[in-house]
Parts: structure tokens; sequence; C-alpha cells
């Protein structure tokens, strides 16, 4: 059965003066799943994330949320939507519990059940009655993610969710995002600098660049075998391979080949037979990082995101 997508962004296209920001994209969403969100410095992540809040009108095409489109129902479908943008901002001399209190007056279908549900559900219950001055960056974090959730959003953004966090903090966040999005099929979209954590935390990666979807992808898609090689000698592998007509990187004391998985058994057996010394074989996978820069040919992604 084909799951329908959450958010729909259909042909948009976004001109400002004379220039083209965003050119003619598409992208399904869909529940339970994370999907991150890449792509240069000023490729057009922001324009794109204004848009699908109805921050933003597209020249042309349409965002969908739940079917509906913005342009026409516009408070309907902001009603399903939740944002955490960088490092959310609370009242600081009031407790996180009457923060969450006082932006759930916003929004009269959150009770307080609902608000003890979320509470729950990023953590916060030892905490969540002391005064948000108290709070670590982490636990303003999840406050913001509480407050995000109480009006059960059936699409959540994310831009840069985890800036400032230390390591514990940002598997502590990575945590909740997957509980959310597994157990209650929120649809979660994060734009982020930070390639590794994108890596681990997301099902799968949509590349822009220039305005335009130039990949998207699985996390866990099976990619084109690489793996890693240690032989020597070095030159007589290197005329091997040229033989075989297979592409290789050098990598340190290795060499990196594309080669499918059936192939290994009766390609080592080749190297063998021709007197090459074999002292390393193994899987090698391209980083997100690697792939993110061959897309974009070297782009201009910072390799964190500081204030």
């Amino acid at each position: 059965m084909e799951t329908k997508p959450i958010v729909k962004l259909q042909n948009v296209t976004k001109v400002i003066g004379k220039k083209k920001i965003i050119d003619d994209l598409s992208l399904d969403l869909l529940p339970g799943q994370i999907t991150g969100f890449l792509g240069p410095n000023g490729a057009g992540k922001t324009t794109t994330i204004r848009m699908m809040t109805g921050l933003m009108k597209p020249t042309s095409g349409e965002v969908f949320i739940d079917g509906q489109a913005i342009s026409i129902n516009f408070e309907e479908t902001m009603s399903k939507v939740g944002v955490i943008v960088e490092n959310p901002e609370m009242y600081k001399f009031m407790s996180g519990y009457k923060n969450l209190l006082h932006f759930a007056r916003m929004n009269k279908s959150v009770t307080k059940a609902r608000i003890d549900e979320v509470i729950a559900q990023v953590g916060l219950q030892n905490r969540i009655h002391e005064k948000v001055s108290t709070y670590s960056l982490g636990m303003r974090q999840r406050l913001g993610l509480a407050q995000a959730l109480l009006h059960r959003p059936k699409f959540l953004i994310l831009d840069e969710p985890t800036n400032g966090l230390d390591p514990a903090g940002i598997r502590e966040f990575r945590m909740y995002l997957r509980k959310i999005a597994t157990e209650d099929g929120v649809s979660i979209f994060v734009s982020s600098h930070l390639l590794a954590e994108i890596e681990l935390i997301c099902d799968r990666i949509a590349v822009i660049q220039n305005g335009k979807l130039i990949s998207i992808q699985e996390v866990k898609e099976e990619r084109e075998s690489h793996y890693y090689v240690e032989v020597t000698p070095k030159e007589q592998a290197t005329t091997f391979f040229a033989i075989k007509n297979i592409p290789v990187e050098v990598i340190g004391d290795g060499f990196v080949l594309p080669l499918e998985k059936k192939a290994v058994p009766s390609f080592i057996a080749e190297m063998v037979a021709s007197n090459l010394h074999i002292y390393l074989f193994s899987p090698h996978k391209k980083t997100l990082e690697d792939q993110f820069l061959e897309l974009t040919g070297g782009g201009q992604i910072a390799e964190s995101h500081k204030k």
C-alpha cells in the first residue's frame, strides 16, 4: 500500500528580482520518515523552508501539507506544522512548564494532559517546574521540541537543531526525534551543516544546489560497492588495474576501487595469480561528506555551523 506524503512540494519555483532562487523543486515527505536537507551556502535551503512554513509564497508551483495547499488553506495547513530554528527562544524567568502553558493557550486543542504527555516524551519530568534560566542548552532544546509538539503536528521542521550541543546532547536529541517519528508517525525535515549528524539521524537525504534538487537517496540504500585494497608491488598493481580497466583512487597506502560483491573472489584470485601480495581487502563506503562534495563540486559547505 502506497504511503500518502504528509508534505508535497510540486514544481515550486521562487524568483526574487531577476534571480531564480528555487527552480522547479518537487519533493515528497512521508510520515514516520526523517529527511535531511543539505546544500551549499546560498543553495536555497532557507527559502525552501520559508515556503514550507507559509512565510514566503512561491512564484509558481504549490506546497501541500496533508493534502491541502498552503495558499488556499493557510491556517488549516499551518496547524499541522511544528518548527524549531536553532536554539528555541523561551521566557527564561518562567519555569519550563509555564512556558509550555503559555504556548498551549495559543491553541485551544492543547489540554493539560497533552502538556504532561510531551513533557514525558522529551524526558523533562524532573526539571519542568524549574526556571528555564537554570536549564542547560540541551534541556532548552528538549523544551523547544516539547513546545513544537504540543499541538500534535504531522510535520516537524528543524533548522540546525543540534547547533551548540555537546556530543551527549546531540545523541539524546537524536533519540527523541527517532522516537517521535516512529511512535507518532511525524514527518521530520532536518536542515543542518553537520553532515555526520545528518547521516546518523536521517532515513533519507535530499541535496539542493542552485535552487535545484540534484539528489535524493535513502541513507541505508545500497550504493555502488567499493573496496579498499593494500597490495604490493604498487607499480605492478597499478598496471594490473589499468589492464582490467578499473578506475582506482589512491588513498594512503592503498587503492579504492569499484567492484561488485559477487566479483570479489575471482578478482582476488586473479590478483594472487598475477603475483600481487594482498595485505588488506575490505569494503569501503564513501561518507556523506565525500558524496556531498562530489555532488556539489566541492560546494561551499561549512564543516560546522558557528555563530
